[in-house]
This record gives C-alpha cells, sequence and structure tokens, in this order.
C-alpha cells in the first residue's frame, strides 16, 4: 500500500512539472512578439522622406515635422516602448504589476500628443496629466505592500506565498484585459 502511495505522489509531482500544451502555446506567441522587436522598431526606415506620404490604405501629412520618415521615427520611438510595456504588464505575476500603468498611460499621451501636428513643445507638460492616474496607482500599491508585510509579521508564510495571495490570475487574456476595464 505504501509504495502504491509513493508511485502515485511521485506520478504527479513528474506531471506538475510537465508544462501543458497552453502554456506552451501562450509562451511561444510572447517570445515571438519579443523577438520581432527589432524589426518593428526599423519599420519607419521604410517610409519615405517626403511631406506627404500616399499609401494606397491612407495620405500622411507630416505638417511640423516636414518629414513623413522622422514623423514615424518619433512615433516608432515611443510605440515600442509602449509595446514592451504592454507585453510586460499582461505577462507579469507580482503585485506591483499594476504601476506599470504609469508609463504606459505616460507613452499612451506622448503618442497622442506626438501625433497632434498643432503643438510646439510635445513631451512637456505630461506630469500634469499623469498626476491622476498616479494617485490612484502609487497609494493602492504602497496599501498591498503594506498588507504583505502585516501577514510576514503575523504568519509564517513565505512572500512568494503572500504574492499568490494577492494575486489576481483570470483564466484567459481577455479576462485580464475586463479586470480593468
Amino acid at each position: 500500500m505504501d509504495n502504491k502511495r509513493q508511485k502515485l505522489i511521485k506520478g504527479k509531482s513528474q506531471n506538475s512539472q510537465r508544462p501543458d500544451n497552453k502554456s506552451l502555446v501562450i509562451g511561444s506567441i510572447v517570445a515571438t512578439l519579443i523577438a520581432i522587436i527589432p524589426y518593428l522598431f526599423y519599420l519607419y526606415e521604410s517610409v519615405p522622406s517626403v511631406k506627404v506620404w500616399d499609401t494606397f490604405l491612407f495620405t500622411y501629412n507630416s505638417g511640423y515635422f516636414e518629414d513623413a520618415n522622422i514623423a514615424m521615427w518619433i512615433l516608432t520611438g515611443k510605440i515600442i516602448p509602449l509595446y514592451i510595456l504592454f507585453i510586460w504588464f499582461f505577462t507579469c505575476r507580482h503585485w506591483w504589476y499594476h504601476v506599470l500603468l504609469v508609463p504606459i498611460s505616460m507613452y499612451t499621451y506622448q503618442i497622442f500628443v506626438s501625433l497632434n501636428e498643432d503643438l510646439k513643445y510635445f513631451d512637456s507638460n505630461q506630469l500634469i496629466y499623469l498626476i491622476p492616474i498616479m494617485a490612484i496607482i502609487v497609494p493602492s500599491i504602497y496599501l498591498i505592500r503594506a498588507q504583505i508585510f502585516n501577514k510576514i509579521n503575523e504568519a509564517n508564510k513565505s512572500l512568494e506565498e503572500l504574492e499568490d495571495e494577492f494575486k489576481i490570475s483570470p483564466k484567459n487574456f481577455w479576462g485580464k484585459v475586463k479586470e480593468y476595464f
């Protein structure tokens, strides 16, 4: 009887270490999204150095930048970090991942401002627009941190076990998106 129990426990531990097909597919998709970043960054080189860029989909008038290539270079410099932050946000398993919303909102603001050709100085006064976001996120992260350390002092749990307690893990990608909206 004892041998059967040991084999059963050994079989469960071997199966729990083997990743399932779903996690392999998701991991492969995330790895591919990260691997194509250099190619995405250099897409601006395919844009011609003209004031008005005509394609079969749209016409882009560079306006303030006076060169579509420079405008796309600036836009690419803002979109790629935002892209990386989104990957990090949706794959992060730590309790503090909501703090990533601050740089995400900063880069989003910068993209919208750089697309507005009437502004003379973009990348300025963005802190004023980030204050409401930071006023919500920073205190909530601090409160979660305080709760974790209170529980550490009260219990004999490790930090990883406490992080798992505070972790909100939806079943799928859309569940995680719906959690924030």
